[in-house]
């Protein structure tokens, strides 16, 4: 490589790191947004000062930021950036711009494993819904991956028809958890229907202690895979004739999938188009590198869900608006968007 195309090459990554530095930083804003709005609000002043120095802040301001707003505004993030890198990694692996956790039936067979759980009595087992609850979503969301996959093996099959299939698979599972719905006592139905709207409103610290372990383990061992993924993009032949093993990275990268959307369900619900919109957005700022691509799809993912946040505070004053439904207002028209660009050749 010559001065020359070593110095383009640095400006165009200099760029890419642009955007994943500016997003970092709207996401600390949108952060502290989150935090000072909701029923009483805050001043910038004394959010920031109670958040760096909780220790002589007022003991009503300490309890509104530490114990209520800040875990579910961290929360946003954390579920974001898993349901956005999730997303990410399904659009590469299956080859397929309309894949997502959501969209393929993931999200429902997670939920569909929540609500078993619940309903099967393992509410009045110390931990469960820390515990137990995310367990039983991860074993069907992982039983779900795994039906999709054999799908995408079934005589090489078409994206088309791996589509098919997943759409399949979350009309199964979403007829399930109306059955679990029908079958459940009256609070157990209300746990249910908590999943189905999704809400960052039980949001803990244990919670966001979990989802962020899980987070900062799947992320490492996702971005060792970020030539592969990056090969794949370039067609499941050309990746094999590079030396990489397709099937070996698509199973793993299903079970990384599975730990992600799983557990961000099992804790908050199903958080619909977060998977499907961001990897686009990322996709037409820094291309294909999944160097880049991939990060930046994780902080899209947490920059819409803490955003969206913020709005569920807004949009009825005194009421926290589900954010499930927030997020399926942005991604609805998307998703018809992308359905149209199709045919004008944007795929």
């Amino acid at each position: 490589m010559n001065v020359e195309a070593k110095s383009i090459y640095g400006e165009i990554a200099g760029q890419k790191l642009f955007f994943l530095l500016l997003t970092a930083s709207v996401i600390v804003l949108a952060v502290i947004v989150d935090v000072m709005t909701g029923p009483a609000s805050l001043s910038l002043d004394s959010v920031v000062s109670t958040i760096l120095s909780p220790g002589t802040s007022d003991s009503s301001l300490y309890a509104i930021v530490w114990t209520f707003r800040l875990p579910v505004a961290l929360m946003a993030v954390v579920i974001g950036a898993a349901l956005g890198m999730a997303g990410a990694m399904m659009q590469t692996i299956l080859n397929n711009p309309l894949a997502s956790p959501y969209t393929l039936g993931i999200s429902s067979a997670a939920g569909f494993g929540a609500a078993l759980a619940v309903v099967l009595g393992v509410g009045v087992v110390p931990f469960a819904e820390t515990v137990l609850v995310p367990a039983n979503a991860f074993v069907f969301s992982l039983l779900c991956c795994m039906m999709i996959y054999a799908a995408a093996r079934l005589k090489r099959a078409s994206t088309e028809t791996i589509v098919l299939a997943g759409i399949a698979v979350l009309f199964m599972f979403d007829s399930l958890l109306m059955l679990m719905q029908y079958l459940g006592n009256p609070e157990q139905i209300q746990a249910i229907v908590f999943w189905m709207f999704g809400s960052l409103t039980k949001a803990t610290w244990t919670k966001l202690g979990i989802m962020a372990v899980i987070l900062l383990v799947v992320v490492p061992v996702v971005m060792i895979d970020t030539w592969k993924l990056t090969t794949l993009r370039m067609g499941e032949d050309k990746a094999k004739s590079l030396g990489v093993n397709v099937e070996r990275l698509r199973l793993k990268g299903f079970v990384l999938i599975s730990v992600l959307t799983a557990t961000a369900v099992a804790f908050v619900g199903s958080i619909g188009f977060v998977g499907l919109v961001v990897p686009h957005i990322s996709r037409m700022l820094v291309g294909e590198d999944h160097r880049f691509f991939l990060p930046l799809s994780a902080l899209f993912g947490a920059l819409m869900l803490s955003i969206a946040s913020i709005l569920s505070k807004l949009v009825v004053p005194g009421i926290i608006f589900p954010i499930g439904v927030l997020t399926s207002f942005i991604g609805i028209p998307f998703f018809i968007w992308l359905i149209f660009s199709r045919k004008r050749g944007y795929w």
